[in-house]
């Protein structure tokens, strides 16, 4: 299965805490496409006490198996990369929008949907174009079951297998049964 990778580099903000019992967390705020030549963890700007950080370069991989979710990013509004986050370190950057939503469940980790620059746009249109196959949609038509014998059949009960009305977990036959 053909694969590709895209660099990226991700910058995190980190703002105040809100109380003292709050810590002091970098959350994703931007993907570059190019990738600066800085440490992982440096600090980039300054404003007041908000303050930008490098978070590091990752690598986007793009499968052959995914380019209809890649169709589907490149469609919306505004195209994404998900970027998941634990405990201020990226683990893992996506461009498909099935798995960035799957990370967003996991309540462990810090993911955020940020806006894909244009040279990564060019690079996934460009693996699109290269190794996308179409799949015809093909709806299945009912077989109408024919034969009694037929494992599809409908089953008709007969009046010993139908259901037996009883009182309770004695088991008793209903009132004025006999």
């Amino acid at each position: 299965m053909p694969r590709d990778s895209v660099r990226v580099a991700v910058l995190g903000v980190s703002h105040p805490p809100a109380n003292k019992w709050a810590k002091r967390m970098v959350r994703p705020a931007a993907v570059m496409a190019d990738v600066p030549d800085l440490e992982s963890g440096a600090l980039m700007a300054e404003q007041g006490e908000v303050r930008t950080y490098y978070m590091g370069d990752h690598a986007v991989v793009l499968h052959s198996g995914e380019t209809a979710h890649y169709i589907d990013n490149l469609r919306a509004a505004q195209p994404s990369l998900w970027v998941s986050c634990d405990d201020d370190k990226v683990r893992l950057v996506t461009a498909d929008p099935y798995e960035g939503e799957a990370m967003a469940s996991d309540p462990e980790h810090l993911v955020e949907a940020l806006a894909m620059p244009r040279a990564v746009v060019a690079t996934i249109e460009a693996f699109i174009d290269a190794h996308h196959v179409h799949e015809e949609f093909y709806k299945r038509k009912r077989v109408p079951a024919t034969s009694q014998y037929d494992p599809r059949a409908p089953r008709i009960l007969s009046d010993n297998e139908k259901w037996v009305q009883t009182r309770g977990k004695a088991g008793l036959p209903p009132k004025g049964a006999a």
